[in-house]
């Protein structure tokens, strides 16, 4: 069953990465985005517990996970998925438009 999940999460990563994830750091300048390896995992972790969708902004050191990664959805609507260092999810939030 482990290993089962785990094919699944790679096969995830590696679609993600051939569709070409756009990924960047959001608008305040302490945001870093995920790099590495660890880009491909938790990418893969957020598409899977979305559903789908396109990863479009990643963040390292989130307040609310390790890691953040917005998917945008097929209707347009974006959610942002919090991540742990182990790249289960811990939940995500609607991602709200900044004000900037």
């Amino acid at each position: 069953m482990k290993r089962a999940a785990a094919i699944v999460v790679l096969v995830l990563a590696a679609a993600a990465i051939s569709a070409g994830i756009a990924v960047g750091a959001g608008g305040r300048d302490d945001e870093k985005p995920i790099e590495g390896p660890a880009l491909a995992s938790a990418s893969a972790a957020a598409l899977a517990h979305t559903g789908g969708g396109r990863v479009t902004e990643t963040e390292a050191g989130d307040e609310e996970g390790f890691y953040e990664v917005e998917v945008t959805l097929a209707d347009g609507s974006q959610v942002d998925v919090h991540v742990d260092r182990s790249f289960g999810v811990l939940g995500d939030e609607p991602d709200e438009p900044d004000d900037d």
